[in-house]
């Protein structure tokens, strides 16, 4: 029996679902070579806010993980953050868009766009949660 000299987990897990998703905006807005990028920042009401963009600038320090041809870019600070998070685009009858599930999540608002994270704390900010608000 043999086994395989390392295996390699992926940080953060990007669905069929979200990649089809993200491929349609970018093939939508004829941004070829565009990755998706996932990022947290300061503020909202719990903290931390989750952040997506469409990026063509890699950087040498992101996580890179691919995903039915479509990659995903994560910052070596979001990263921390976001370790074993997985990124799904969800279809409702009210709204549709992309959720993450993050297991480094100790609570977050309402809609789940802003989080308090086991790792930073997360302070309360004064601003809303642009889901909640």
């Amino acid at each position: 029996m043999t086994f395989p000299e390392e295996t390699t987990l992926q940080p953060v897990t990007l669905t069929l679902s979200a990649a089809a998703a993200a491929r349609d905006v970018m093939s939508k807005k004829n941004l070829p070579g565009y990755a998706l990028r996932l990022f947290i920042s300061g503020g909202g009401c719990s903290g931390y806010q989750y952040g997506l963009a469409l990026d063509n600038n890699t950087r040498a320090e992101d996580i890179i993980s691919e995903t039915d041809g479509v990659k995903l870019l994560v910052d070596e600070e979001s990263i921390k953050f976001l370790q074993g998070a997985t990124v799904d685009y969800i279809e409702g009858l009210t709204s549709s868009g992309f959720k993450i599930t993050n297991p480094n999540a100790v609570s977050s608002c309402g809609c789940g766009q802003s989080f308090t994270s086991k790792e930073g704390g997360g302070e309360n900010s004064a601003g809303e949660c642009p889901g909640c608000a």
